[in-house]
């Protein structure tokens, strides 16, 4: 059962996803910046557990996810740092996914170059 709900979280944010770019004049860029944001408000208001919990990995995966780590790494952070902890709890959890994004990216620029 975990696998069906898995899918149907995962093809209903695709599915919102592609209607929005459909539908409107909002690029790639916009739209996933608004999962993340739907992801971060999520998670502030005590709901992407609950999706975890009802789909498993399956709500890890989307891009909405992102918003969820960093919302709950500084939430958690602040707990224990204060105020302070808003900040660098970000850091602590995103550091190494942003680290290895600019590694590949890195390399893949080296090893295909644009042909303009």
């Amino acid at each position: 059962m975990i696998y069906l709900n898995a899918f149907l979280l995962c093809g209903l944010l695709c599915m919102v996803a592609q209607l929005i770019y459909d539908s409107t004049q909002l690029t790639p860029g916009h739209i996933t910046s608004m999962l993340v944001i739907l992801g971060s408000l999520l998670e502030s208001f005590n709901i992407y557990d609950a999706l975890i919990r009802w789909c498993g990995m399956g709500a890890n995966l989307p891009i909405t996810s992102f918003g969820h780590s960093l919302t709950h790494a500084a939430l958690k952070s602040a707990e224990n740092e204060g105020w302070i902890g808003i900040f660098t709890g970000v850091f602590d959890k995103s550091a190494s996914g942003i680290s290895f994004a600019i590694f590949v990216a890195f390399w893949i620029a080296i090893l295909f170059r644009s042909h303009d």
